[in-house]
This record gives structure tokens, C-alpha cells and sequence, in this order.
């Protein structure tokens, strides 16, 4: 129960920050409906680079909220929870400097996508470019451009300072209940490694573009708890108990989400 309100923590302090974005962007959104909405995403979190999470975008259609600008507050959303999980793996890499190469690899994503949205030239030239003939490898070059363009407006540096505090809360949230239990299974382990682990398996599957992360999230996490000694049986059922309390209680929590926003919507 404690590691399910953990996760609860997590997602209502992301919600806050999906909030900012599209307050950023000029939308207001009531509170409710715009949670039922960022919840039903999660319906589709199982998918590669949880892409699917940007279902959001046909449900705000309503609201009056393009889909380029959705589509901007969800790159928002992967871009600042990368940010902080190469953080957080950072925190303890010290600890198995073998993980260096997939922290790297996060955080060359984290500075190409920063430099990417922090200058303007790249973006007019692809808006130039895209627009300039026929084809839809130009069409879809300009609807990037316009998407990145309303990207940059969630990432000024007041905002970037707000939502990075949030995005390191909410998965500090998780990662703080993925050490309490493994003190509960009786695995004693220093807490920044624990931080270490969970940062690093969530940039794993992340990197490795299959649904959910599924397969590779496991796997790094059950390893690294192997190596640092743990029973191969507790290391398993520590990585099966944290992905049921946070990937799969979301899904759960999104198909709920979906069919009440589907049932909303007949009903308007």
C-alpha cells in the first residue's frame, strides 16, 4: 500500500507539472478533467518510448488544444524525465562505474535535446526546408518544426527550474519505495545504491525503445542487484513487486481514466 501511494506521489506531481506545460502554452485546463485525461495516457504506457502516452493529445482536442501542442508538452514530459533519471543514475554511479556507457548515452540524449530547444536556427531551417516543396517527408519536417517551436515556450529557464524539481521528486518518490522494499525483503543495501539501480533500469528500458521498457528494465535490475549480491529469488521478486506498484498500477489506473474520459465524452 505504502509503495502504491508512493506511486500515486509520482504521478500527481507529474500531473502538476503536464499542467505547467499547457498553462505554458496558454490553455487552461480544469483540474479534473485534465487529470482523467493525463491518467488514461498511461493506458498506453506500454509502448516503445511510451509513445502512446500522446493518446492525450485526442482527448484534449476538445479543450481546444492542437496537436502540435500535445505533442510539445509530451516531448516536455520525456525530455525532463530524462533530465532527472540520468540525475538520479549519476548519484550512484560511482558505485558500478560499468554503467557509465548507458548513462552517457542518456545524457547525450539530455544535452541534444536542451541544445535542440534552447536555439532557433535548427528549428527555422527545418521549418524553411519542410516548407519549401512537396512530399511528406517536408510535410512532416514542418509539423516537427511547429511542435518543437511550441516545445520551447515549456522550456524557458524559470519553468525548466519548476518542472526539473518536480520531475525529481516524483521519481525520487518511486525510487525511495523501491529501497524500502527491498529493506522489506531483507536486502540490505545503501540507499544510493538503490537510487542507482532503479535510475539506471528505468534508463535502460528507456534507451532500448521496447514497450514499457519491458525486458530491459528487468533485466538491468535483476542483474545489478545479482551483482551486488542478493539472491537471485529476492532480486527477481524485488523487480517484479516494484514493476506491479509502478508501470502496471499506472496502466490499471489509465484504462480506468480512458473509459471515464470515453464515457464523458458520449456524454457530452
Amino acid at each position: 500500500l505504502l509503495m502504491l501511494l508512493m506511486s500515486l506521489l509520482n504521478y500527481g506531481l507529474r500531473f502538476i507539472r503536464w499542467q505547467q506545460y499547457l498553462g505554458a502554452m496558454g490553455h487552461s485546463v480544469p483540474w479534473r478533467s485534465s487529470g482523467r485525461i493525463y491518467l488514461a495516457g498511461f493506458a498506453l504506457t506500454t509502448t516503445p518510448g511510451k509513445a502512446g502516452e500522446a493518446l492525450r493529445g485526442v482527448l484534449l482536442k476538445r479543450w481546444g488544444v492542437p496537436y502540435t501542442q500535445s505533442l510539445a508538452a509530451f516531448v516536455s514530459e520525456r525530455l525532463s524525465d530524462l533530465v532527472v533519471i540520468v540525475l538520479l543514475a549519476l548519484f550512484g554511479l560511482s558505485l558500478y562505474p560499468q554503467a557509465g556507457g548507458i548513462v552517457a548515452l542518456g545524457s547525450v540524449g539530455v544535452l541534444g535535446g536542451l541544445l535542440l530547444l534552447s536555439q532557433s536556427a535548427p528549428l527555422s531551417w527545418l521549418a524553411s526546408w519542410g516548407s519549401s516543396g512537396l512530399g511528406r517527408i517536408r510535410s512532416l519536417a514542418m509539423h516537427l518544426s511547429r511542435m518543437l517551436n511550441e516545445a520551447r515556450s515549456c522550456h524557458t529557464p524559470r519553468l525548466l527550474a519548476t518542472t526539473t524539481m518536480l520531475s525529481g521528486m516524483s521519481w525520487a518518490a518511486e525510487a525511495l519505495a523501491f529501497h524500502w522494499m527491498l529493506g522489506w525483503l531483507g536486502v540490505d543495501v545503501p540507499i544510493a545504491f538503490a537510487v542507482f539501480v532503479y535510475a539506471v533500469s528505468m534508463l535502460a528500458g528507456a534507451l532500448s525503445f521496447l514497450p514499457g521498457g519491458l525486458g530491459g528494465a528487468e533485466g538491468v535490475m535483476v542483474g545489478l542487484l545479482f551483482w551486488k549480491g542478493v539472491s537471485l529469488p529476492e532480486a527477481v521478486a524485488a523487480t517484479v513487486l516494484i514493476r506491479i506498484t509502478t508501470l502496471w498500477f499506472a496502466v490499471v489506473l489509465g484504462v480506468i481514466s480512458l473509459a471515464l474520459s470515453r464515457h464523458e465524452e458520449g456524454a457530452v
